[in-house]
């Protein structure tokens, strides 16, 4: 009997001191289940807007490359650019590699500031962003100074990457069509020191080493 009293008295005691938290606390509490509320909600809103404009940049590149296919090419690359402009890492980049392979633009300029916005405006994997900077610095080959292409070039030379021999290959073929064999034959020298390469770019950095030499 008495230890029935005393599990009830410690019952009420218990429980008068879980009520008296809560009511020092409420406010936080409901502030806190408000907060999580809130979040939840707009977490939720945000997630379903994302996958509505997933749904319509993935349109949007389909379309574009139908109206390729009918030649409409005008209205191919309006579509692009807007895409490439929404800064969604797969739709974006999937779009400028069209432009890039259909040649719908022909200012340098403008390509460059699509290259820098893509790589600006998305969190790429490094192998992807690698590629895009090797891939803007093999067009800006054809026409851009010195400088330029090492500086832009700079990322895949500085440590160990799957770019890394392609970028030396470039800047070695880059300084051949200046006649500048010194630096051509430098880099094509870089190939063959790495310790993972593909035979195929060793056996062609030895060739290009060898016509150098014989000129």
């Amino acid at each position: 009997m008495t230890d029935n009293l005393f599990e009830a008295q410690y019952d009420i005691t218990k429980k008068t001191k879980l009520r008296k938290i809560y009511e020092e606390n409420k406010i936080s509490i409901f502030s806190a289940i408000t907060i999580l509320i809130v979040i939840f909600v707009i977490s939720s809103i945000y997630l379903k807007g994302l996958e509505k404009e997933r749904i319509v940049l993935s349109e949007r590149y389909i379309k574009s490359k139908v109206y390729l296919d009918n030649g409409e090419k005008n209205k191919a690359l309006d579509l692009l650019k807007k895409t490439v402009l929404a800064s969604d890492k797969t739709y974006s980049t999937l779009s400028f590699f069209l432009i890039l392979d259909q040649n719908l633009i022909n200012d340098h300029n403008e390509l460059n500031l699509l290259f820098d916005h893509l790589l600006k405006n998305n969190k790429y994997e490094k192998e992807l962003k690698d590629l895009i900077i090797y891939k803007k610095v093999l067009f800006n080959s054809n026409f851009a100074g010195e400088f330029k292409i090492l500086e832009d070039i700079k990322p895949l030379l500085k440590e160990d990457n799957l770019w890394k021999p392609h970028a030396l290959m470039l800047l070695g073929d880059y300084f051949v069509s200046k006649n500048e064999h010194i630096k051509a034959r430098e880099f094509y020298n870089k190939i063959l020191m790495l310790k993972k390469i593909n035979k195929s770019l060793r056996d062609r950095a030895t060739s290009q080493l060898i016509l150098i030499s014989n000129d």
